[in-house]
This record gives C-alpha cells, sequence and structure tokens, in this order.
C-alpha cells in the first residue's frame, strides 16, 4: 500500500511539474471571413498567441455576415456568446440596440488600462463606430469603401481616354455609351446598388441620407434622400438601362465577375474586390475614385466605408476583458496594420500604417490600394459622411433596392420608386425604434 501511495504521489508530483504555473485565458472569436480572408483571421490569432502565453485567441467561422450576427444574438441570449463578434458595418444600429449585450470598446480599453487613442484611427473608419462624442463602440477590422474599376483596353477599344478615364457622372454616362457600341452587353454597371447609389452617392457629395446625422445622432432619424439630385442619378440610370449603356448586375457582388471576364468595362464596386480582379483580370485595369456631379458644390467629399468591425460582447469576466484589449493593442500595432493592408487589400486602420506604407513607395508600384484611402481621407468627415447607423438596415437595403429594380424595369418613374422607398424605409425604422424603446 505504501509503495502505492508514494507512486501516486510521484505522478501526482509529475503532473504538477509539466502544466503551467496559470491557466491559459481564451478568446472566443467568431468571424465570417472565408478563403484567404479566413488564413488572416487565422494568422493573426497564431501571432497573437505566440506574442505572449497568457491568453489564446481562439478565431470560429460562423458564416455569412448576417449567419455571424445573427449566430452572435442567439449565444448571448443562451448565455454563451463568443468574447468577439465580426459585425458588418450595417449592423452597427442592431448591436448598438442590444442593451447590455456589449461591452464599448473605449470602455473595454480604459477599464483594462490599455493605452488607446482614437485620434491615432482614421477619422472616416473610427466615425462609423463612435458615438456623437468620439466614443469608439467597436474596434475597426476589415474596413474597405466604392471604388470604380476601369478595364483600360475596353476604354481604348472605344476610342476613350485610357490614362485618364471619367471623373464626373456626366463623362461617366457618356463613356458607357461609347462602351456599349464595343460591348453590346453593358458598358458600366455596379455592384451592391444601394449602396453605391444612395449611401455612398449622398456621402461623395456631402448631402444626408436621413436626419440626426444618418442616424448617428439618435434612431429617431427619418429619411431624406428623395431628392432633385438623387433622382437626377437614378433617371439617368434608367435611360441607359433601355439599352444596356448600363446594366443592373443585383442587389450584392454577385455581378462582380462581369468585370474581370470584361463584359462590363466600368464596374462600381468594393476596393476588396482587389485580390480577384489581380487574380482573374486578363486586360490592363486600374481603379479611380467614384464618380461625382460637378455642380454640385460639396462634391466630391469622402466616401464611407464598407467592411466589418469587431464587436466585444458583455458579461464576461475581468481577466477575459484584459485579454481582448491586448490583442486589440496587438492589431492596431503600426507594422502589423501596414504589412495586413499590403498583403491582403484591406484598409490600415490607423494614421500611422497608412503613412508608413505611403512613405515605403508601395502605392507608386501599387496606386490601386490607395484609391480608397484617397477617397476616405478627401476632407473631414461631415454630419452627411461621417457614416449611417440605420435600424434594421439589411431589411431596409432590400427594400431601396426593390424600387430602384421598379425604376431601372419602367415600372416606376425614378421620383416615384424614391418616395415610395423613403416612405417604406421610414416605417422600417419607426418599427426599429419602438422594439428599442421596450
Amino acid at each position: 500500500m505504501k509503495f502505492a501511495h508514494r507512486a501516486v504521489l510521484a505522478a501526482g508530483l509529475l503532473l504538477a511539474m509539466t502544466l503551467p504555473s496559470g491557466a491559459v485565458t481564451e478568446i472566443q472569436w467568431w468571424h465570417a471571413m472565408t478563403g484567404p480572408n479566413n488564413d488572416v483571421v487565422v494568422k493573426l490569432a497564431e501571432d497573437f498567441n505566440k506574442s505572449q502565453s497568457e491568453y489564446k485567441v481562439v478565431p470560429a467561422y460562423k458564416g455569412s455576415y448576417a449567419d455571424t450576427l445573427n449566430a452572435g444574438i442567439a449565444a448571448y441570449r443562451a448565455g454563451n456568446a463568443p468574447h468577439i463578434i465580426q459585425v458588418f458595418e450595417v449592423g452597427t444600429a442592431t448591436m448598438m440596440a442590444a442593451k447590455g449585450a456589449i461591452k464599448p470598446v473605449f470602455q473595454l480599453m480604459k477599464e483594462a488600462g490599455e493605452p488607446f487613442d482614437p485620434n491615432s484611427y482614421l477619422p472616416a473608419i473610427t466615425g462609423y463606430y463612435s458615438t456623437s462624442k468620439g466614443e469608439m463602440l467597436s474596434f475597426p477590422f476589415n474596413s474597405s469603401s466604392m471604388v470604380m474599376w476601369v478595364n483600360r483596353d475596353a476604354l481604348r477599344k472605344a476610342g476613350l481616354d485610357a490614362d485618364h478615364p471619367p471623373k464626373t457622372w456626366p463623362e461617366v454616362f457618356e463613356a458607357a455609351k461609347k462602351l456599349h457600341a464595343t460591348n453590346p452587353t453593358c458598358g458600366f454597371s455596379s455592384g451592391w446598388i444601394t449602396w453605391a447609389m444612395i449611401e455612398q452617392f449622398s456621402a461623395w457629395h456631402n448631402v444626408p441620407i436621413g436626419t440626426k446625422a444618418n442616424g448617428l445622432d439618435g434612431f429617431d432619424t427619418v429619411l431624406e434622400f428623395n431628392t432633385p439630385l438623387e433622382e437626377k442619378l437614378l433617371q439617368n440610370l434608367v435611360d441607359l438601362q433601355k439599352d444596356k449603356s448600363f446594366d443592373y448586375s443585383g442587389r450584392t457582388n454577385t455581378g462582380e465577375g462581369r468585370f474581370t471576364s470584361g463584359e462590363c468595362p466600368l464596374f462600381m464596386t468594393s476596393s476588396a474586390f482587389y485580390p480577384s480582379v489581380k487574380a482573374n483580370a486578363k486586360f490592363d485595369f486600374t481603379s479611380v475614385p467614384m464618380p461625382y456631379f460637378p455642380d454640385v458644390k460639396d462634391a466630391p467629399q469622402n466616401s464611407i466605408i464598407g467592411g466589418a468591425s469587431l464587436w466585444v460582447m458583455g458579461g464576461k469576466s475581468a481577466e477575459e476583458y484584459k485579454g481582448v484589449a491586448k490583442f486589440f493593442t496587438f492589431l492596431s500595432d503600426t507594422d502589423r496594420q501596414a504589412n495586413l493592408h499590403q498583403v491582403s487589400g484591406y484598409l490600415p486602420i490607423t494614421k500611422a500604417a497608412y503613412e508608413k506604407t505611403k512613405a515605403s513607395g508601395f502605392y507608386e508600384k501599387n496606386p490601386v490600394l490607395e484609391v480608397p484611402l484617397l477617397e476616405l481621407t478627401h476632407k473631414p468627415p461631415t454630419k452627411n459622411s461621417r457614416g449611417l447607423r440605420f435600424g434594421n438596415m439589411v431589411q431596409m437595403r432590400d427594400v431601396w433596392a426593390e424600387e430602384i429594380e421598379a425604376a431601372l424595369s419602367g415600372q416606376k418613374t425614378a421620383k416615384a420608386a424614391l418616395d415610395a422607398a423613403v416612405e417604406r424605409g421610414n416605417q422600417i425604422l419607426r418599427q426599429f425604434e419602438r422594439s428599442v424603446a421596450r
């Protein structure tokens, strides 16, 4: 018996010697990135885990942006939410309204004692995820903006200046007609139709989409984009759609392949399209800033972001929050942000990372990656161009797209479609406002 007892003691001692002195705190990170972007997420987690021994970030893919958001909310209600959840920009109002479900980033960093200066981040990015007082609610992660992709070979074929692509909307409309003559299916098109033709268009022209700074200053915002300016844009698209000089490519980005295949020589979509263009386009391409109407006084203003940010969920321990804060500090590192931008095409979130990349001469060889940054930083953001924060935005985008489609198909006039988009959208906003007040 004595031998057995000693053996047990020895085994216990050996086990104790092999275990780490302190248990590692796990940080669950739910995200929506696939393919190469998933690899980026995994590597960031691995690099952080290797950089210290107290915390372990565990990334988990949860489906599309909408799927990830829904999974996070359901998990919170069930009491097993992750520590970090990646949410696309149009889910910002939904996250804000989930009382108690989130831990604002500005509070997290302060309580954890981590160095954190909101002014070190690009204002056009942080403004989207901050309160009207400048308090950051979530942490910017994969940001992009809207640009116009250009097939230079197609411009040359149509007798247009490939070195000076169209800058203004009237120039785009004329170029689309000439391109259509040599590209019978399509002269010009766009992905993310409401993001391009309502959200970005309004910010770029410094006009409001809705009151209360596009909802950033209150959920009682009212839509007001049914203006003569917006009507002028939509009417031109309707006219060009008749012979497919402009050809509609759907509500999301599923039509982007029409650019890389050479079918649509001018195509407005996210700057995050770059890796796909680089891999698949068999022609001379570039990207340029979004077009604008030159008779609008303040145009162009600045663009707004797309992509997603990282939200911290509520109900976690101080130690867990300390680990999350350290991870965010790790992500903000200037060298890391500069490298992430140059490798993945994501925008750098800090001014220092942008300046470092610029100073290195990177943009001279890769000019298309600077275009969205030049748009975002073109002018200091205004109440019309800081971003938007509308409740049930995913549902509302579908409603707006339905009305645009009705105009493009000749079922409604441009004015009637915009009036209906605003009226139906305001109904959705009031439903959201009532749900928040409960």
